[in-house]
């Protein structure tokens, strides 16, 4: 089958916030700046540029003004920004994000560890952002953490995640992530829960979150894509992780599943080897290795000379 049989993959790039949110090295705003213009043409449509969450507790994220307001923003590009409150959403649309994402986890444990809240006073924190946004540019996605599991809580009832879509989806939030904050989820688990919310809501309104914590990553965005969905969160190099996930190692990485898209035919809008080129710069910006494994190995393509003892013929 030819790319053009596919539907496109979409990417949404998080590696400014939910990559950059746990690096104990300061990275300064210009070169966070930099970082999501380099993205933004690239070809990744969407971008979670930064956060509005108090600086006391992301420090790493502290200049979110600054920098959405100084990016080079690219016509067609959204720019999302993760807000934890009204306050933080008010921050958000003084700096012009496209896009804010609210975040509950489907476990009471987690979310009281992630947002120092129940699920209930989250929820009402939500309805409070939804009427201040009335009648803005601005569009809403609320995602739900731990929704394939809990480092606490072990296995997560499917129909607690699909009710909390619902719950949303009444509140007038226009997408929804279901986020493996974790990476607990496997494909047939994906598979069955993706199937469930697309009867709920269109595949443009649905975003995927997958942390490759047990190697799945990859797997289970196969899973959800041949289920329907169409949209994936995905970092640079694979940063990321969540600070209130024991184990939880870095989300799926943007150009290692760009590449899977390449080789089997599934089209991305989004130009691989500029990837690559932004990826093997993030260990002199960090000051560490990352995860993802393209930029180390380079694409099949990407020939060896023979050693020097192998005859020619």
């Amino acid at each position: 089958m030819n790319a053009h049989a596919y539907d496109t993959l979409i990417v949404q790039e998080v590696a400014p916030r939910d990559g950059l949110q746990i690096e104990p090295t300061w990275v300064g705003t210009r070169a966070k700046i930099a970082l999501i213009d380099q993205l933004s043409t690239a070809g990744c449509a969407r971008i979670e540029a930064g956060s509005f969450v108090s600086p006391k507790a992301i420090p790493a994220l502290r200049d979110g003004e600054a920098v959405f307001q100084q990016i080079a923003r690219r016509l067609g590009v959204i720019y999302v920004a993760l807000v934890p409150n009204l306050k933080g959403a008010e921050r958000a649309l003084g700096a012009h994000a496209d896009e804010l994402n609210l975040v509950m986890s489907a476990s009471e444990t987690h979310n009281r560890a992630n947002m120092r809240m129940s699920c209930e006073a989250s929820l009402k924190g939500f309805g409070d952002i939804v009427g201040f946004v009335a009648g803005s540019c601005v569009t809403l996605n609320a995602t739900v953490a731990t929704a394939f599991g809990c480092p606490f809580e072990g296995t997560i009832d499917e129909d607690r995640v699909i009710g909390i879509v619902d719950a949303y989806r009444e509140m007038g939030m226009q997408g929804v992530t279901l986020a493996d904050t974790t990476g607990m989820a496997n494909p047939r688990q994906v598979t069955r829960l993706v199937k469930r919310v697309l009867e709920r809501l269109p595949a443009d309104a649905l975003t995927l979150h997958f942390h490759n914590t047990r190697g799945l990553g990859l797997a289970n965005v196969l899973a959800a894509y041949d289920a329907g969905a169409r949209r994936f969160d995905a970092a640079l190099g694979g940063l990321g992780g969540c600070p209130f996930a024991p184990g939880a190692s870095g989300n799926i990485c943007t150009e290692d599943l760009v590449n899977l898209c390449e080789e089997i035919g599934i089209p991305t809008g989004i130009d691989l080897e500029k990837l690559i080129v932004l990826s093997r710069g993030l260990p002199a910006l960090l000051g560490h290795d990352v995860p993802g494994q393209l930029a180390k190995a380079g694409r099949t393509r990407d020939l060896h000379p023979a050693p020097q003892y192998v005859c020619k013929i």
